[in-house]
């Protein structure tokens, strides 16, 4: 491998030289999302954010095991530990099985990062599908004696973890130990020895619908408990590279790594990953505080907040959120604005337009340029920790140098041509994920059309006329199209 790459090590908090564990092959494991809501732009950032990361390693060289899980067991909304069931809270409201809810919203997730042309990960293991290796895992640490049984639930404690360690907050920069030392016991008071210990497997209240036996009591496991079992399951017990949002540093992937180290004496990877937020007037987007916006309200440019005020000014493509996302570092915040996204937009579209010039320039016999540099400094840019807004950059020099020769202000040759070519197929399409949408993918096209026949069915339906409502459904039945009718309207699904 010829290329130095280097990646920014949340643990280390600096940018370290990558070497994977085996020459020539990379584990790499990201947090996939919880399936109880459609995806929105929160959702998208990871996902692309990791995308380029496996791209990148691909183009290197690298055979790439790259796992993303899906969470469908149903955790609690609260830290994992309380309140109430997500994915059985929307069963409820839906009248629907839980499993149907993750099953929908799953197929929902994959076709907006198929929109969005995220590569599919390597595996993608379900929660639910890996309850025997998280009790297995929970015996472990029980065995090891880092857990305690309370009431049929069993927790990790943190504070003898803490007393033989000093890691807990070691990857989030928490002062755990100041936390110990200022907090007494509940004496029973409450299940937990320790406010901060959380579940290693909850005991499943008679309301709870997802529940699986075990050795301790009918339920269902912690939060953290799935990504540290599914990852050493694919990866084994020291992998290449974590990644996740930077919302999920602390509690879950810091409660990984005490996971891991109670049980191997070592954390489960060598690199920790983490993408910054998106906001939205400053504020973090995500569906917890309402403020979200789904893709598909992006793809279709319709969106009204808690006012109900119109909060897209027009719709926007899946390549316009892919451009706007690659054109901030990961590891910096994203503010969302109309303006940002038609700004995106308009810079994606003179790319395009200067990789369609290469196509109509005529050779000239010398060359007044420096081609080969640009190549050389895309490379410096992804070798700097993925530096994808730089790597724009020089692509936007490469398209204004396009621009002035078909101006007739400067010379390529052929060869010069040819490497500009390959450069925008390398970098833009290849590496960015980019691609031309105009004469790609008519998803645009088909969900304006859907859009306008749901429309349609949604004026029979308040006209009562039922029988033109049920034959536009049963007509798009038999097209292989699922309609879902809600509170908020009706959805779509392509089967």
């Amino acid at each position: 491998m010829e290329q130095q790459l280097l990646i920014y090590n949340t643990l280390s908090r600096q940018k370290e030289l990558f070497r994977p564990i085996t020459e020539g092959r990379v584990g790499m494991y990201v947090c996939g999302p919880t399936v109880y809501g459609d995806g929105h732009l929160g959702h998208a950032r990871p996902a692309i954010t990791f995308d380029i990361v496996y791209r990148y390693l691909l183009h290197l060289g690298y055979k790439v095991r790259y796992v993303r899980n899906i969470t469908d067991v149903g955790h609690l909304e609260h830290d994992a530990d309380e309140g109430e069931d997500k994915i059985a809270k929307k069963a409820r409201l839906e009248q629907l099985e839980p499993m149907e809810v993750a099953q929908y919203y799953t197929n929902r997730y994959h076709a907006a990062m198929e929109r969005l042309n995220v590569l599919p990960p390597s595996i993608e293991p379900h929660a639910s599908g890996h309850i025997i290796e998280q009790i297995a895992l929970v015996q472990k640490i029980l065995d090891a004696g880092y857990a305690y049984v309370s009431h049929g639930s069993v927790y990790f404690d943190v504070r003898k973890y803490q007393e033989d360690t000093h890691k807990y907050g070691q990857l989030s920069g928490r002062v755990i130990d100041e936390m110990l030392s200022t907090t007494r016991e509940l004496d029973g008071q409450d299940e937990k020895r320790f406010s901060g210990d959380f579940a290693l497997w909850k005991k499943a209240q008679p309301e709870h619908i997802m529940r699986w036996p075990s050795p301790w009591s009918d339920g269902f496991p912690g939060w953290h408990t799935e990504c540290t079992a599914m990852g050493t399951k694919y990866l084994g017990e020291t992998f290449d590279i974590h990644g996740g949002g930077m919302d999920l540093m602390f509690p879950h992937h810091e409660s990984e790594i005490a996971q891991q180290c109670a049980v191997t004496g070592h954390g489960p990877c060598r690199y920790w990953m983490h993408n910054n937020m998106i906001t939205i007037n400053g504020q973090k987007m995500g569906k917890s505080l309402g403020n979200f916006i789904t893709l598909d309200e992006f793809f279709a440019g319709s969106h009204k907040d808690k006012d109900g005020k119109e909060m897209l000014e027009q719709a926007y493509s899946p390549m316009t959120i892919r451009f706007f996302i690659l054109q901030a570092h990961y590891r910096s915040t994203v503010d969302f604005s109309n303006e940002a996204l038609q700004a995106a937009e308009k810079g994606y579209s003179k790319l395009l337009e200067a990789y369609k010039t290469l196509g109509r320039l005529t050779a000239a016999k010398s060359s007044t340029a420096d081609v080969a540099a640009y190549r050389t400094r895309c490379y410096e840019a992804m070798n700097d920790d993925f530096n994808t807004p730089i790597v724009i950059s020089h692509l936007f020099d490469a398209a204004k140098l396009i621009n002035t020769a078909h101006d007739g202000k400067a010379s390529l040759t052929q060869a010069d041509i040819d490497e500009l070519k390959g450069v925008f197929d390398t970098f833009l399409f290849g590496i960015l994920g980019m691609k031309d949408e105009a004469s790609t993918d008519h998803s645009a096209v088909v969900d304006g059309l859907m859009q306008m026949i749901l429309e349609m069915r949604a004026e029979a339906k308040a006209k009562k006329d039922w029988g033109t409502s049920d034959k536009i459904r049963d007509a798009l039945s038999a097209l292989g199209i699922s309609v879902k009718d809600g509170k908020d309207g009706s959805t779509y699904t392509i089967n």
